[in-house]
């Protein structure tokens, strides 16, 4: 089996992100000391480990792969950080050979499982996605508008305005304009006998036409 992969590039290590499911990368720099004590150690378990397409085991130079080094945090070393499926699912720091062979043994067992896939990914669901549209049935049941009753608005409000706007006295002009929705019908008088609410005839008299008139109803007259 092959050993660790130097990386010498941030393509070559996107690459080895993208093509291999799980990826042992360790985090070093020339001058480090405890960084050369254990880099046997990470060969050997690069050796014993690695497998094409499922497991590999990279080299990063901090020093010339500074851009690597930043995205991934790393900001002592030796770092080991453990990659499955493009996502950091294990960090270890400083020289430590068990926790570093544990965490590989650990890590190679995931060579043959599916990686997680992208971040976010776990908030799609099939016919919902996170800051898109609402299901059919919900948008179904939804609110309606109402184009008639905003142009009804809109009719009273221009009226209102110009009725007020050509005349002396805008106040009363407005008060006694049809377009006043609060203007009183029967002008302050009591029902005549015979009519609706008085005393002396069964027989009620039909409606009074309301003050408001419609567009409908100016068409008619």
């Amino acid at each position: 089996m092959s050993g660790p992969i130097s990386i010498g590039s941030v393509a070559e290590w996107q690459s080895l992100l993208s093509g291999t499911n799980v990826v042992i990368a360790d985090f070093y720099a020339d001058w480090c000391g405890p960084c050369k004590m254990i880099a046997p150690h990470f060969e050997r378990l690069a050796k014993e480990h690695s497998r094409p397409k499922k497991v590999a085991f990279a080299k990063v130079n901090v020093d010339t792969q500074s851009a690597i080094a930043r995205t991934n945090g790393v900001s002592a070393m030796p770092t080991f950080k453990v990659f499955h499926g493009g996502n950091c699912v294990d960090t270890i720091k400083g020289a430590n050979p068990s926790a570093l062979s544990e965490a590989i043994s650990k890590a190679a067992k995931l060579a043959d499982t599916p990686g997680a896939g992208k971040p976010g990914d776990a908030f799609k669901t099939p016919g919902r996605t996170l800051g898109g549209d609402a299901p059919a049935a919900r948008r179904a049941t939804g609110p309606s508008f109402n184009l008639t009753g905003l142009l009804n608005v809109l009719v009273v409000f221009v009226g209102l305005y110009l009725v007020s706007l050509f005349s002396f006295d805008a106040r009363k002009a407005a008060e006694s304009s049809w377009f006043n929705i609060h203007k009183a019908t029967s002008g302050g008088k009591k029902p005549a006998p015979g009519q609706a609410g008085g005393h002396g005839g069964a027989a009620r008299a039909p409606a009074q036409k309301p003050a408001f008139r419609t567009l409908a109803d100016l068409g008619s007259d």
